[in-house]
Order: structure tokens, then C-alpha cells, then sequence
């Protein structure tokens, strides 16, 4: 649709009048420098000794070697205080446990600690002996706070007008000895992650939010280590594909093998075999038998065969004789007898009288959520909703949620609407958002 020429017009007067943010300033280096690495009894203690001199919260922040290790652990540690300088700990040089890392946890015990994105790295914080007592997350106070995007570069943009450099967010952290413009990038993620904090902060009273965010941060330092996944291997990528139980065998052996090979190799479980190559050996398997190195080569040469893939050879050809060799009965059930729901699409259908109060309450819960500047996740996980709707509560709503492990908070906001939504009978029809030609055709 052709605009009206005053309107192009004012659109274009717009345009060139408004204000133009700055371009945020790169942020190159720390500002006192990059520190020595810490890999001695005697640097650490040193760096102790300074930590104590400062003042107020300590950053955090952990590099791990996803992708190339199978162990989760931390291979290097930057933490920054006020007045407490900026630090680099080789925490391998030292192990879990080192008397170094009790000296730094009694350190920190009572003061916040401040992370981005802690889930990641509390684990492998822990694994060494820190253990956080107070918690500020910097990417969940962005999220509940209502920021669009809240990655560390992107707040650092948007709240404090610096930018980072992301181009060794996925080196091999275990590569001794640690380059230094690697160490320059690390660095640099706990630079200005205390003002950052306090940023965060402001945003989140500013909106009264602060107590959302601060039960949040408990949650996460009180919260069990997520219990072991019931057929791991069921998350294999490409998994759909597989529908007959017989080749799920083959899956199930090779990840199973893979796993365990991996596991005491250390090394990242896609580097001995990819996802792909095991659910084309198991598709492949349906032409009849895998025996030798040749033929395992054939099958995998259209994914881009990797060398490291045929190393074991023997073992992924084992795996698919055993589980071509399996009588029936052994063989894995479509489904896996964990407690996850049906999938939604099949609700409507199967389950009307659930699949109503569903769709309710998932509207009613995404309208309260942008009214209140949050997303619809963090204001109450979707995966509780299903849970409610697919059983309602014999007690109240709120004391469900809170069983659940919803915060205090989320369940005093989500349960009058989910209470609301459980007894509608009808579901809530929405209409389907238009296509690009329907648009187009309407115009």
C-alpha cells in the first residue's frame, strides 16, 4: 500500500531528526592490564591477600572446554573485588579441594557473588570448593528486569556503553599454556561486571522487582543437582527419524558405548562420533548387517566423515552386531517411562478436557507476562502450566505451584489465572496470524 505523500514525507522529517545512540566503546583491555596467571601457592595466596584489602561484592566467572571436553570443569577462574584487583586462577595447577580454594570460599563466605548466567558456572565452581552463599545473576536480573537482550555483551551495551569482543568464547580452555590474548578476552568478562551489577540493580528497584529477583538468586544457590536423565540417549540429535524400536537398539548401544569411551578419554562425546553418524548407522542397520571398517566408512562418508570417527571402529561395529542380535523383548519401548507429558499437539484430540484450560491459561499467562515486563518463562515455567492443567491440584493452585519448585513470587502471580483457566470447558479459539500473502492480498 502506497503511503500518502505528506505522510512520506513527515516519516522521512522522523527519520532524519531522531537522536542517534552512540557506538559503544570497545573495551579492549582491563584497565590495570592483564594479570599474571595464578598457577603457584605463593600467586594465590598473594591474590588472597589482595581480595581481602577490597571492598563489597566479588565477580565471578569460569571458562570451561565445552565441546572439546567431556568433564565439565573449570580451566580457568577471573574474579575481580573493588580495590581487590582483578585475578586469573589456573585452577588445574591447584585441584579441588586445594587449601588455596577453602582459603578463598571462607573469603567470600557472607559477601555476594556476582555471575552471569550462574547455572552454568556454579557447578564447576563448586567442583573446586566455592561455594556462594549470596548470588546476584546478572543475566537473570536482565531477564526479570524486562531487557530484550541479555547476554554479558549485549548489557554492557545497552546499560553501560562499552562493547566486547566474543572471538575466543569457544577455544579449548584445557590448551596449555593459555595465549594471551585468550586471557585478555577472560579477563575482560569480569572487568566491569560489578558496575554491571549495580546497573542490573537499579533496573530491577527501580521496576520493584528486587525481591522477585533476589528469591530467584536463592533458588538457584538451594536448588538439588538436577537428578541423572532417564534414557539420555533418547536425546541423540536426529532421534526423530528413528521410529522402529529395533534400530533405537543400535542408538541406544553406540551412545551408550560412545559415552563411556568418551568419559575416560575426557573428551566431548560428538568428537569420537557425532549424533548424525549414529542415527544414520541406525537407519542403515535396516539394510542388512555392519561388519566390517569398509562399510561403516561408506555409510558415514555423506556426513562428512571425520577420522577421529573410525579410531574405534571395532567398538561402534560391536555395538551394532549386539543390538542387531537382540531379541525383541530387549529391545527399547517407543517411549520412555519417565513422567514426561504427551506432547501437546496431540492434546486437543486425545485430552479436550485438558487441552482447554491449557490454552487459557497459556494466554492469559503471556498477557499478564507483557503487562509486567517479563518473559512468560521466568514469570512461571511453561512446564508447570502443562503439569497443572494435566492434573489439577487437589489442594490450592499456589501450594501445587510452590511443590512444584515455582518461587513464592511466580506462584502468588500465575495462580489466580491458572485457578480461572481450570474450569473453562471450551478451548480459547485464536486466530492463526496471517501469512505474507494473505497480507499482501489484503492490502
Amino acid at each position: 500500500m502506497e503511503l500518502h505523500p505528506l505522510v512520506q514525507l513527515v516519516a522521512v522529517a522522523e527519520i532524519e531528526q531522531a537522536p542517534q545512540e552512540p557506538a559503544p566503546t570497545p573495551l579492549l583491555h582491563p584497565a590495570d592490564g592483564v594479570p599474571p596467571i595464578i598457577d603457584t601457592e605463593e600467586l594465590f595466596d598473594a591474590a588472597l591477600a589482595q581480595l581481602a584489602l577490597g571492598t563489597g561484592p566479588f565477580a565471578f566467572d569460569a571458562e570451561r572446554a565445552s565441546g572439546y571436553k567431556y568433564s565439565a570443569r573449570a580451566y580457568l577462574i577471573q574474579i575481580k573485588r573493588t580495590n581487590g584487583g582483578l585475578h586469573l586462577i589456573d585452577p588445574i595447577a591447584f585441584g579441588p579441594g586445594h587449601r588455596c580454594f577453602i582459603a578463598l570460599n571462607e573469603l567470600i563466605r557472607d559477601v555476594e557473588v556476582i555471575l552471569h548466567a550462574s547455572t552454568q558456572d556454579l557447578p564447576c565452581l563448586r567442583e573446586v570448593g566455592i561455594h556462594p552463599t549470596l548470588l546476584f545473576d546478572t543475566e537473570l536480573g536482565g531477564r526479570i528486569a524486562g531487557l530484550a537482550r541479555v547476554g554479558l555483551g549485549p548489557l554492557l551495551e545497552s546499560l553501560m556503553g562499552v562493547s566486547l569482543a566474543k572471538e575466543h568464547s569457544a577455544v579449548d580452555w584445557s590448551t596449555r599454556p593459555l595465549p594471551h590474548d585468550w586471557l585478555n578476552y577472560a579477563a575482560l568478562d569480569v572487568e566491569l561486571l560489578v558496575e554491571l551489577r549495580e546497573k542490573v540493580y537499579q533496573l530491577l528497584a527501580d521496576a520493584k522487582k528486587w525481591k522477585w529477583a533476589e528469591e530467584d538468586f536463592a533458588a538457584i544457590l538451594a536448588a538439588p543437582p538436577a537428578p541423572p536423565r532417564i534414557d539420555p540417549w533418547r536425546r541423540t540429535s536426529g532421534m526423530h527419524k528413528v521410529k522402529k524400536r529395533n534400530h533405537m537398539a543400535v542408538v541406544r548401544e553406540l551412545w551408550n558405548a560412545r559415552n563411556e569411551l568418551a568419559q575416560d578419554l575426557d573428551i566431548s562425546p560428538g568428537r569420537l562420533l557425532s549424533d548424525a553418524a549414529i542415527t544414520e548407522i541406525a537407519l542403515s542397520a535396516e539394510k542388512g548387517p555392519i561388519t566390517n571398517r569398509k562399510h561403516l566408512e561408506k555409510i558415514l562418508r555423506p556426513l562428512g566423515l571425520r577420522a577421529r570417527w573410525l579410531e574405534n571402529a571395532a567398538t561402534w561395529i560391536s555395538c551394532i552386531t549386539d543390538a542387531i542380535a537382540m531379541p525383541e523383548d530387549q529391545w527399547p519401548e517407543t517411549r520412555s517411562k519417565s513422567d514426561v507429558l504427551p506432547p501437546i499437539k496431540i492434546w486437543r484430540e486425545r485430552f479436550p478436557e485438558k487441552y482447554a484450560p491449557l490454552t487459557h491459561a497459556r494466554f492469559n499467562l503471556q498477557v499478564r507476562a507483557q503487562e509486567l515486563s517479563i518473559p512468560l518463562e521466568n514469570m512461571i515455567s511453561p512446564e508447570l502450566v502443562r503439569r497443572i492443567c494435566w492434573q489439577p491440584p487437589e489442594t490450592s493452585v499456589q501450594e501445587a505451584l510452590l511443590a512444584l519448585g515455582a518461587r513464592r513470587w511466580q506462584a502468588e502471580i500465575a495462580s489466580p489465572i491458572l485457578e480461572q483457566a481450570l474450569t473453562e470447558r471450551e478451548p480459547l479459539e485464536l486466530p492463526e496470524p496471517a501469512t505474507e500473502g494473505e497480507a499482501a492480498s489484503e492490502e
